[in-house]
Protein backbone atom coordinates (compact mmCIF):
# COMPACT_ATOMS: atom_id res chain seq x y z
CA UNK A 1 0.00 0.00 0.00
CA UNK A 2 1.85 3.35 -1.08
CA UNK A 3 0.84 5.96 1.80
CA UNK A 4 0.90 9.59 1.43
CA UNK A 5 4.56 10.16 1.78
CA UNK A 6 4.69 13.97 1.82
CA UNK A 7 2.63 13.46 5.27
CA UNK A 8 4.79 11.24 6.96
CA UNK A 9 7.55 12.19 9.23
CA UNK A 10 10.37 10.65 10.12
CA UNK A 11 9.06 9.33 13.08
CA UNK A 12 6.10 7.78 11.35
CA UNK A 13 8.39 6.35 8.39
CA UNK A 14 9.87 4.45 10.96
CA UNK A 15 6.71 3.41 12.43
CA UNK A 16 5.62 1.88 8.83
CA UNK A 17 9.34 0.25 8.30
CA UNK A 18 8.86 -1.27 12.33
CA UNK A 19 5.90 -3.43 11.04
CA UNK A 20 8.07 -5.33 8.90
CA UNK A 21 11.63 -4.92 10.20
CA UNK A 22 12.43 -6.14 13.88
CA UNK A 23 15.24 -3.85 15.30
CA UNK A 24 17.99 -1.93 13.40
CA UNK A 25 16.97 1.85 14.86
CA UNK A 26 19.22 3.41 13.69
CA UNK A 27 19.35 2.96 10.05
CA UNK A 28 15.40 3.00 9.74
CA UNK A 29 16.05 6.87 11.62
CA UNK A 30 18.97 7.15 8.72
CA UNK A 31 16.50 6.24 5.93
CA UNK A 32 13.77 8.13 7.35
CA UNK A 33 15.97 11.09 7.95
CA UNK A 34 16.98 10.81 4.27
CA UNK A 35 13.52 10.57 2.57
CA UNK A 36 11.83 13.15 4.49
CA UNK A 37 14.83 15.72 3.49
CA UNK A 38 13.23 15.07 -0.06
CA UNK A 39 10.29 16.18 0.73
CA UNK A 40 11.44 19.37 2.54
CA UNK A 41 13.66 20.04 -0.61
CA UNK A 42 10.65 20.12 -2.97
CA UNK A 43 9.19 23.10 -0.63
CA UNK A 44 12.19 25.51 -1.07
CA UNK A 45 12.81 28.18 -3.66
CA UNK A 46 14.23 26.85 -6.68
CA UNK A 47 17.43 28.21 -6.75
CA UNK A 48 18.36 26.59 -3.36
CA UNK A 49 16.94 23.51 -4.38
CA UNK A 50 19.62 23.25 -6.84
CA UNK A 51 21.79 22.90 -4.24
CA UNK A 52 20.42 20.38 -1.83
CA UNK A 53 21.34 17.12 -3.02
CA UNK A 54 20.56 14.13 -0.95
CA UNK A 55 23.21 12.29 1.49
CA UNK A 56 23.54 9.00 0.24
CA UNK A 57 24.12 6.30 3.16
CA UNK A 58 26.25 3.46 3.67
CA UNK A 59 24.89 0.23 5.72
CA UNK A 60 27.59 -1.75 6.94
CA UNK A 61 26.45 -4.86 8.56
CA UNK A 62 26.17 -9.07 8.06
CA UNK A 63 24.46 -10.46 5.99
CA UNK A 64 20.55 -10.73 6.62
CA UNK A 65 19.86 -8.64 9.13
CA UNK A 66 17.84 -6.31 7.21
CA UNK A 67 19.72 -4.33 4.77
CA UNK A 68 17.72 -4.87 1.67
CA UNK A 69 14.97 -5.42 3.19
CA UNK A 70 14.54 -1.64 4.86
CA UNK A 71 15.79 -0.02 1.31
CA UNK A 72 12.68 -2.35 -0.65
CA UNK A 73 10.03 -1.42 2.00
CA UNK A 74 11.66 2.37 2.26
CA UNK A 75 11.15 2.67 -1.20
CA UNK A 76 7.53 0.99 -1.41
CA UNK A 77 6.43 3.58 1.17
CA UNK A 78 6.92 6.05 -0.98
CA UNK A 79 5.83 4.68 -4.23
CA UNK A 80 9.24 6.02 -5.51
CA UNK A 81 11.10 3.73 -8.26
CA UNK A 82 13.65 1.82 -7.31
CA UNK A 83 16.13 -0.83 -7.99
CA UNK A 84 18.30 -3.51 -5.86
CA UNK A 85 21.26 -4.15 -7.99
CA UNK A 86 24.64 -6.00 -7.01
CA UNK A 87 27.56 -4.57 -8.29
CA UNK A 88 29.71 -7.10 -8.47
CA UNK A 89 27.89 -7.42 -12.21
CA UNK A 90 29.39 -4.33 -13.21
CA UNK A 91 33.00 -3.80 -14.56
CA UNK A 92 35.13 -1.38 -15.29
CA UNK A 93 35.01 0.43 -18.99
CA UNK A 94 37.33 -1.24 -21.31
CA UNK A 95 36.31 -4.78 -19.56
CA UNK A 96 34.00 -7.38 -20.98
CA UNK A 97 30.86 -7.16 -18.53
CA UNK A 98 28.00 -4.93 -17.89
CA UNK A 99 28.84 -0.32 -17.36
CA UNK A 100 27.85 1.40 -14.46
CA UNK A 101 25.34 3.62 -16.65
CA UNK A 102 22.87 0.54 -17.31
CA UNK A 103 22.30 1.12 -13.21
CA UNK A 104 20.59 4.20 -14.23
CA UNK A 105 19.18 3.14 -17.23
CA UNK A 106 17.33 -0.01 -14.61
CA UNK A 107 16.18 2.44 -12.76
CA UNK A 108 14.69 4.76 -15.42
CA UNK A 109 13.05 1.37 -17.15
CA UNK A 110 11.20 0.75 -13.96
CA UNK A 111 9.75 3.72 -13.42
CA UNK A 112 8.54 3.79 -17.23
CA UNK A 113 7.25 0.43 -15.69
CA UNK A 114 5.35 2.33 -12.82
CA UNK A 115 3.82 5.11 -13.84
CA UNK A 116 2.42 2.72 -17.34
CA UNK A 117 0.45 0.71 -14.57
CA UNK A 118 -0.84 3.31 -12.75
CA UNK A 119 -1.79 5.28 -16.45
CA UNK A 120 -3.17 1.56 -17.47
CA UNK A 121 -5.16 1.73 -14.01
CA UNK A 122 -6.96 5.08 -14.80
CA UNK A 123 -8.19 4.13 -18.60
CA UNK A 124 -8.92 0.30 -17.64
CA UNK A 125 -13.01 1.08 -17.57
CA UNK A 126 -12.73 2.31 -21.26
CA UNK A 127 -10.15 -0.32 -21.78
CA UNK A 128 -12.64 -2.93 -21.23
CA UNK A 129 -15.33 -1.65 -23.28
CA UNK A 130 -13.07 -1.57 -26.47
CA UNK A 131 -11.60 -5.45 -25.46
CA UNK A 132 -15.21 -5.79 -25.53
CA UNK A 133 -15.06 -4.88 -29.14
CA UNK A 134 -12.04 -6.52 -29.79
CA UNK A 135 -14.27 -9.56 -29.08
CA UNK A 136 -17.46 -8.95 -30.69
CA UNK A 137 -15.25 -8.49 -33.73
CA UNK A 138 -14.10 -11.93 -33.56
CA UNK A 139 -17.29 -13.21 -32.93
CA UNK A 140 -19.11 -11.54 -35.69
CA UNK A 141 -16.36 -10.33 -38.65
CA UNK A 142 -18.57 -9.82 -40.98
CA UNK A 143 -20.40 -6.78 -38.83
CA UNK A 144 -16.62 -4.65 -39.10
CA UNK A 145 -14.72 -3.41 -42.20
CA UNK A 146 -10.93 -4.72 -42.28
CA UNK A 147 -9.28 -1.23 -41.80
CA UNK A 148 -5.63 -0.88 -43.34
CA UNK A 149 -2.70 -0.80 -41.44
CA UNK A 150 -0.75 2.35 -41.84
CA UNK A 151 2.96 1.78 -43.22
CA UNK A 152 5.42 2.71 -45.71
CA UNK A 153 5.41 -0.82 -47.50
CA UNK A 154 1.49 -0.48 -47.84
CA UNK A 155 1.75 1.98 -50.22
CA UNK A 156 3.25 -0.86 -53.10
CA UNK A 157 -0.20 -2.58 -52.00
CA UNK A 158 -3.25 -2.16 -53.79
CA UNK A 159 -5.60 -4.20 -51.14
CA UNK A 160 -9.37 -5.30 -52.63
CA UNK A 161 -12.00 -3.12 -50.64
CA UNK A 162 -14.88 -5.82 -49.70
CA UNK A 163 -18.54 -4.28 -50.18
CA UNK A 164 -20.90 -5.28 -47.99
CA UNK A 165 -24.73 -5.50 -48.75
CA UNK A 166 -27.15 -3.32 -46.24
CA UNK A 167 -28.95 -6.02 -45.86
CA UNK A 168 -25.92 -8.50 -44.81
CA UNK A 169 -24.70 -5.31 -42.91
CA UNK A 170 -28.36 -4.82 -41.17
CA UNK A 171 -28.22 -8.69 -40.06
CA UNK A 172 -24.73 -8.70 -38.79
CA UNK A 173 -25.21 -5.45 -36.89
CA UNK A 174 -28.32 -7.15 -35.43
CA UNK A 175 -26.62 -10.60 -34.22
CA UNK A 176 -23.33 -8.04 -33.49
CA UNK A 177 -25.98 -6.46 -30.71
CA UNK A 178 -27.50 -10.13 -29.52
CA UNK A 179 -23.80 -11.44 -29.19
CA UNK A 180 -22.99 -8.40 -27.07
CA UNK A 181 -25.96 -9.12 -24.48
CA UNK A 182 -24.53 -12.76 -24.05
CA UNK A 183 -21.44 -11.45 -23.65
CA UNK A 184 -22.21 -8.97 -20.97
CA UNK A 185 -24.11 -12.01 -19.08
CA UNK A 186 -21.16 -14.74 -19.16
CA UNK A 187 -22.63 -16.79 -21.71
CA UNK A 188 -19.54 -17.20 -23.99
CA UNK A 189 -16.91 -17.20 -21.22
CA UNK A 190 -16.03 -20.68 -22.89
CA UNK A 191 -16.34 -19.93 -26.44
CA UNK A 192 -13.59 -20.19 -28.34
CA UNK A 193 -12.25 -17.27 -30.79
CA UNK A 194 -9.23 -16.10 -32.85
CA UNK A 195 -7.77 -12.55 -32.57
CA UNK A 196 -4.61 -11.00 -33.31
CA UNK A 197 -2.24 -9.99 -31.39
CA UNK A 198 1.24 -7.94 -31.62
CA UNK A 199 4.01 -10.68 -32.29
CA UNK A 200 6.45 -9.74 -29.08
CA UNK A 201 8.94 -12.16 -30.33
CA UNK A 202 12.75 -9.74 -29.53
CA UNK A 203 14.27 -8.70 -32.23
CA UNK A 204 18.35 -9.54 -31.51
CA UNK A 205 19.23 -7.92 -28.60
CA UNK A 206 22.91 -8.18 -28.88
CA UNK A 207 24.89 -7.10 -32.17
CA UNK A 208 28.50 -7.53 -32.59
CA UNK A 209 28.69 -8.63 -29.06
CA UNK A 210 27.46 -4.93 -27.77
CA UNK A 211 24.42 -4.41 -25.95
CA UNK A 212 21.41 -2.44 -27.53
CA UNK A 213 20.21 -0.55 -24.52
CA UNK A 214 23.90 0.36 -24.17
CA UNK A 215 24.36 1.97 -27.50
CA UNK A 216 21.05 3.83 -26.98
CA UNK A 217 19.54 2.05 -29.94
CA UNK A 218 15.78 1.46 -30.22
CA UNK A 219 14.92 -0.17 -33.43
CA UNK A 220 11.09 0.39 -32.88
CA UNK A 221 11.36 4.23 -32.33
CA UNK A 222 13.95 4.68 -35.20
CA UNK A 223 11.80 3.58 -38.13
CA UNK A 224 8.75 4.32 -36.49
CA UNK A 225 5.60 2.97 -38.31
CA UNK A 226 7.41 2.42 -41.78
CA UNK A 227 8.06 -0.87 -40.61
CA UNK A 228 4.72 -2.78 -39.79
CA UNK A 229 4.04 -4.06 -36.80
CA UNK A 230 4.12 -8.04 -36.71
CA UNK A 231 0.90 -10.18 -35.57
CA UNK A 232 -0.07 -13.03 -35.10
CA UNK A 233 -3.15 -14.88 -34.52
CA UNK A 234 -4.20 -16.72 -31.23
CA UNK A 235 -7.37 -19.28 -30.70
CA UNK A 236 -8.16 -18.68 -27.03
CA UNK A 237 -11.34 -18.85 -24.97
CA UNK A 238 -13.49 -15.42 -24.40
CA UNK A 239 -11.98 -15.23 -20.79
CA UNK A 240 -8.23 -15.48 -21.62
CA UNK A 241 -8.65 -12.90 -24.65
CA UNK A 242 -10.37 -10.46 -22.34
CA UNK A 243 -6.90 -11.00 -20.22
CA UNK A 244 -5.14 -10.93 -23.03
CA UNK A 245 -6.15 -7.69 -25.08
CA UNK A 246 -6.93 -5.68 -21.85
CA UNK A 247 -2.99 -4.45 -21.62
CA UNK A 248 -3.11 -3.95 -25.33
CA UNK A 249 -6.03 -1.51 -25.41
CA UNK A 250 -5.08 0.05 -22.09
CA UNK A 251 -1.77 0.89 -23.37
CA UNK A 252 -3.65 2.45 -26.85
CA UNK A 253 -5.19 5.03 -24.28
CA UNK A 254 -2.41 6.12 -22.63
CA UNK A 255 -0.38 9.10 -23.34
CA UNK A 256 3.14 8.18 -23.68
CA UNK A 257 4.60 11.16 -23.62
CA UNK A 258 3.44 12.55 -20.49
CA UNK A 259 3.89 9.14 -19.37
CA UNK A 260 7.54 9.10 -20.28
CA UNK A 261 8.50 12.46 -19.04
CA UNK A 262 6.32 11.65 -15.88
CA UNK A 263 8.52 8.88 -15.57
CA UNK A 264 11.95 10.43 -16.44
CA UNK A 265 11.24 13.27 -13.32
CA UNK A 266 10.46 10.26 -10.76
CA UNK A 267 13.84 8.61 -11.72
CA UNK A 268 15.56 11.69 -11.29
CA UNK A 269 13.84 13.50 -7.81
CA UNK A 270 12.75 10.27 -6.38
CA UNK A 271 14.34 7.43 -7.83
CA UNK A 272 16.64 5.13 -4.95
CA UNK A 273 19.25 2.63 -5.84
CA UNK A 274 20.33 0.06 -3.64
CA UNK A 275 23.87 -1.30 -4.57
CA UNK A 276 24.22 -4.27 -2.50
CA UNK A 277 27.73 -6.07 -2.18
CA UNK A 278 29.37 -3.00 -1.81
CA UNK A 279 31.71 -4.61 -0.11
CA UNK A 280 32.99 -6.57 -2.76
CA UNK A 281 34.26 -3.64 -5.06
CA UNK A 282 37.15 -3.08 -2.02
CA UNK A 283 40.67 -3.40 -3.78
CA UNK A 284 43.02 -5.68 -1.54
CA UNK A 285 46.48 -5.11 -1.90
CA UNK A 286 47.15 -6.88 -5.24
CA UNK A 287 48.02 -5.00 -7.89
CA UNK A 288 46.48 -7.32 -10.85
CA UNK A 289 43.79 -9.75 -11.51
CA UNK A 290 39.92 -8.85 -10.54
CA UNK A 291 41.30 -5.85 -8.15
CA UNK A 292 42.14 -3.29 -11.55
CA UNK A 293 38.53 -3.97 -12.50
CA UNK A 294 37.02 -3.25 -8.81
CA UNK A 295 38.66 -0.34 -8.39
CA UNK A 296 37.80 0.62 -11.44
CA UNK A 297 34.22 0.12 -11.05
CA UNK A 298 34.54 2.23 -8.09
CA UNK A 299 36.33 4.86 -10.04
CA UNK A 300 33.42 4.77 -12.89
CA UNK A 301 30.61 4.82 -9.58
CA UNK A 302 32.27 8.40 -8.64
CA UNK A 303 30.06 10.55 -11.38
CA UNK A 304 26.87 8.33 -11.36
CA UNK A 305 26.83 9.26 -7.68
CA UNK A 306 28.17 12.81 -7.69
CA UNK A 307 25.79 13.98 -10.53
CA UNK A 308 25.65 13.51 -14.34
CA UNK A 309 23.83 12.94 -17.43
CA UNK A 310 23.09 9.41 -18.50
CA UNK A 311 21.52 9.31 -21.93
CA UNK A 312 18.69 6.48 -22.37
CA UNK A 313 15.89 5.46 -25.00
CA UNK A 314 13.63 7.47 -23.22
CA UNK A 315 15.77 10.41 -22.64
CA UNK A 316 18.35 12.07 -20.88
CA UNK A 317 18.30 11.62 -16.79
CA UNK A 318 20.16 13.40 -14.70
CA UNK A 319 21.53 11.48 -11.99
CA UNK A 320 22.03 14.57 -8.90
CA UNK A 321 18.99 13.95 -7.20
CA UNK A 322 18.71 10.19 -6.84
CA UNK A 323 19.24 8.69 -3.38
CA UNK A 324 21.86 5.64 -3.18
CA UNK A 325 22.30 3.28 -0.67
CA UNK A 326 25.08 1.15 -0.36
CA UNK A 327 25.28 -2.09 1.46
CA UNK A 328 27.90 -4.68 2.73
CA UNK A 329 29.06 -7.15 5.12
CA UNK A 330 32.40 -5.87 5.25
CA UNK A 331 34.00 -8.69 6.98
CA UNK A 332 37.72 -8.66 4.74
CA UNK A 333 37.49 -5.50 4.51
CA UNK A 334 35.87 -1.93 5.84
CA UNK A 335 34.57 1.05 4.39
CA UNK A 336 37.87 3.43 4.98
CA UNK A 337 39.40 1.02 2.19
CA UNK A 338 37.18 1.99 -0.03
CA UNK A 339 38.88 4.90 -2.85
CA UNK A 340 38.59 8.32 -1.00
CA UNK A 341 36.31 10.15 -3.44
CA UNK A 342 33.52 7.52 -2.81
CA UNK A 343 33.74 7.37 0.56
CA UNK A 344 32.76 11.17 0.31
CA UNK A 345 29.88 10.72 -1.52
CA UNK A 346 28.12 8.26 1.47
CA UNK A 347 28.33 10.82 3.95
CA UNK A 348 25.86 9.10 6.27
CA UNK A 349 27.45 5.43 7.71
CA UNK A 350 25.26 3.12 9.71
CA UNK A 351 26.04 0.18 11.46
CA UNK A 352 23.45 -3.06 11.59
CA UNK A 353 23.68 -5.14 14.54
CA UNK A 354 24.09 -8.61 14.51
CA UNK A 355 20.64 -10.51 15.55
CA UNK A 356 20.18 -11.59 18.63
CA UNK A 357 17.84 -14.87 20.08
CA UNK A 358 14.97 -11.95 21.07
CA UNK A 359 15.37 -10.53 17.66
CA UNK A 360 14.75 -14.03 15.93
CA UNK A 361 11.85 -14.83 18.64
CA UNK A 362 10.50 -11.13 17.30
CA UNK A 363 11.32 -12.18 13.84
CA UNK A 364 8.72 -14.92 13.86
CA UNK A 365 5.79 -13.65 15.10
CA UNK A 366 5.94 -9.52 14.75
CA UNK A 367 6.66 -8.54 10.93
CA UNK A 368 2.97 -8.27 9.20
CA UNK A 369 2.94 -11.82 7.03
CA UNK A 370 6.03 -13.22 9.71
CA UNK A 371 7.33 -16.35 8.82
CA UNK A 372 5.12 -18.11 11.34
CA UNK A 373 1.77 -16.60 9.73
CA UNK A 374 2.91 -17.45 6.25
CA UNK A 375 3.11 -21.17 7.29
CA UNK A 376 -0.26 -21.07 9.24
CA UNK A 377 -2.03 -19.56 6.25
CA UNK A 378 -0.41 -21.94 3.61
CA UNK A 379 -1.88 -24.80 5.81
CA UNK A 380 -4.75 -23.55 6.55
CA UNK A 381 -5.73 -23.50 2.82
CA UNK A 382 -5.69 -26.88 3.72
CA UNK A 383 -7.94 -27.30 6.70
CA UNK A 384 -4.80 -28.06 8.47
CA UNK A 385 -4.90 -25.66 11.72
CA UNK A 386 -1.02 -25.33 13.23
CA UNK A 387 -0.55 -23.62 16.81
CA UNK A 388 2.63 -22.67 17.47
CA UNK A 389 3.19 -22.25 21.43
CA UNK A 390 5.74 -19.89 23.06
CA UNK A 391 8.15 -22.56 24.12
CA UNK A 392 8.29 -23.96 20.03
CA UNK A 393 8.80 -20.32 18.60
CA UNK A 394 11.79 -19.67 21.45
CA UNK A 395 13.13 -23.30 20.57
CA UNK A 396 13.08 -22.18 17.11
CA UNK A 397 15.13 -19.03 17.73
CA UNK A 398 17.22 -20.27 19.93
CA UNK A 399 18.58 -23.24 17.41
CA UNK A 400 18.58 -20.24 14.54
CA UNK A 401 21.19 -18.55 17.08
CA UNK A 402 23.16 -21.20 17.47
CA UNK A 403 23.34 -22.42 14.07
CA UNK A 404 24.74 -19.24 13.41
CA UNK A 405 27.22 -19.35 16.42
CA UNK A 406 28.73 -22.27 14.97
CA UNK A 407 28.50 -22.32 10.94
CA UNK A 408 28.22 -19.04 9.32
CA UNK A 409 26.61 -16.07 9.99
CA UNK A 410 23.89 -15.69 7.61
CA UNK A 411 21.22 -14.16 10.04
CA UNK A 412 17.51 -14.19 9.68
CA UNK A 413 17.99 -16.53 6.41
CA UNK A 414 18.63 -19.16 9.19
CA UNK A 415 15.04 -18.76 10.12
CA UNK A 416 13.95 -19.97 6.56
CA UNK A 417 15.77 -22.93 6.63
CA UNK A 418 15.11 -24.36 9.90
CA UNK A 419 11.35 -23.62 9.59
CA UNK A 420 11.49 -25.12 6.37
CA UNK A 421 12.57 -28.62 7.59
CA UNK A 422 10.66 -28.14 10.82
CA UNK A 423 7.22 -27.81 8.95
CA UNK A 424 8.47 -30.21 5.98
CA UNK A 425 6.49 -33.51 6.97
CA UNK A 426 3.37 -31.21 8.04
CA UNK A 427 3.47 -29.94 4.48
CA UNK A 428 3.81 -33.00 2.94
CA UNK A 429 1.12 -34.92 4.53
CA UNK A 430 -1.34 -32.26 4.63
CA UNK A 431 -4.63 -32.33 4.78
CA UNK A 432 -4.12 -36.11 5.55
CA UNK A 433 -3.42 -35.27 8.94
CA UNK A 434 -4.87 -34.71 12.12
CA UNK A 435 -5.52 -31.01 12.86
CA UNK A 436 -5.24 -28.84 14.69
CA UNK A 437 -0.99 -29.61 14.45
CA UNK A 438 0.70 -27.92 18.03
CA UNK A 439 4.30 -26.94 17.57
CA UNK A 440 5.98 -26.89 21.09
CA UNK A 441 9.88 -26.98 22.00
CA UNK A 442 8.55 -30.84 22.31
CA UNK A 443 7.87 -31.10 18.89
CA UNK A 444 10.62 -28.80 17.39
CA UNK A 445 13.33 -31.15 19.77
CA UNK A 446 12.27 -33.98 18.15
CA UNK A 447 12.51 -33.05 14.53
CA UNK A 448 15.51 -31.11 14.65
CA UNK A 449 17.52 -32.17 18.08
CA UNK A 450 19.68 -34.98 16.42
CA UNK A 451 20.25 -32.63 13.12
CA UNK A 452 21.30 -29.73 15.62
CA UNK A 453 23.79 -31.83 17.60
CA UNK A 454 25.35 -32.78 14.51
CA UNK A 455 27.95 -30.48 13.03
CA UNK A 456 28.78 -32.52 9.73
CA UNK A 457 24.50 -33.20 9.15
CA UNK A 458 23.27 -29.40 10.18
CA UNK A 459 26.10 -27.99 7.74
CA UNK A 460 24.72 -29.94 4.89
CA UNK A 461 20.55 -29.96 6.07
CA UNK A 462 20.65 -26.23 7.96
Amino acid sequence: MILNIDELTPKQIVFELDKYIVGQNEAKKSVAIALRNRIRRMKLSEEMQRDVIPKNILMVGPTGVGKTEIARRLAQLSGSPFIKIEVTRYTEVGYVGKSVESIIRDLVEASVNTVKSEMMQKVEKEAKKAVEERILDAIVPESVRKRQQPGFFNFFQNPQQTTISPEAHRNAKTRRNEMRERLKNGELEEMEIEIEVEDSTPVMPVIGGVNMEDMNIDLQDMFGSMLPKRMKRKRVKVKDARRLLLPIESEKMIDKDSMIQEALERAQYKGIVFLDEFDKIVATNSKSGPDVSREGVQRDLLPIVEGTNVTTKYGMVKTDYVLFIAAGAFHLSKPSDLIPEIQGRFPIRVELNALTQKDFERILVEPENSLIKQYKALLATEGVDVQFNEDGISEIARMAYEMNEKQENIGARRLYTIVEKLMEDISFEAPDIESPVLINKEFVMKKLGDIIKNDDLSSYIL
